[in-house]
């Protein structure tokens, strides 16, 4: 599987909201802008305390760019992502999405294998802008570091 582009179109895949209700990607996308972001795993250190953050403080910087959606995504069930949401304070800024089984991942060309670290397979940290279903740019982080897919860089893009 090759990794997500700008040009490509977003696959769709069904996720979970926080309530524990289904949420396809295409139906998260369509019609909107939207900034999708991705971690390897809620109440990790660096996506905790630095990644998920970042965009909590800057949502509304990025929605007056006329962003209409920011959503975080990781390989982890409903309840952490709800659990995580609350602990962080993203309130109604931040959809939390969870990808239990890592199927938007795997479909994004993005699922990392870190069992080394005891965490199984996740997603590689990314941020993506889609427009309308299209993705426009794509900021992927090398393993093990925070540099382009934070909300900064995201607020350069737009």
């Amino acid at each position: 599987m090759t990794t997500i582009q700008p040009g490509d179109t977003i696959p769709d895949v069904k996720l979970k909201t926080t309530d524990g209700k289904d949420l396809f990607t295409t139906d998260l996308c369509r019609g909107k802008k939207v900034v999708l972001f991705a971690v390897p795993g809620a109440f990790t250190p660096t996506c905790s305390d630095h990644h998920l953050p970042g965009f909590v403080q800057h949502a509304a910087e990025i929605k007056a760019k006329g962003v209409d959606t920011i959503a975080c995504v990781a390989v982890n069930d409903h309840y952490v992502m709800q659990a995580w949401g609350n602990a962080r304070g993203t309130g109604d800024q931040i959809v939390m999405l969870a990808d239990g089984n890592g199927d938007f991942a795997r479909a994004m060309g993005m699922e990392a294998d870190i069992s080394a670290f005891g965490l199984g397979k996740r997603s590689r940290r990314y941020a993506a802008l889609i427009e309308d279903g299209v993705v426009k740019a794509v900021q992927l982080d090398e393993p093990g570091r925070l540099d382009v897919s934070t909300a900064e860089a995201i607020l350069k893009l737009l």
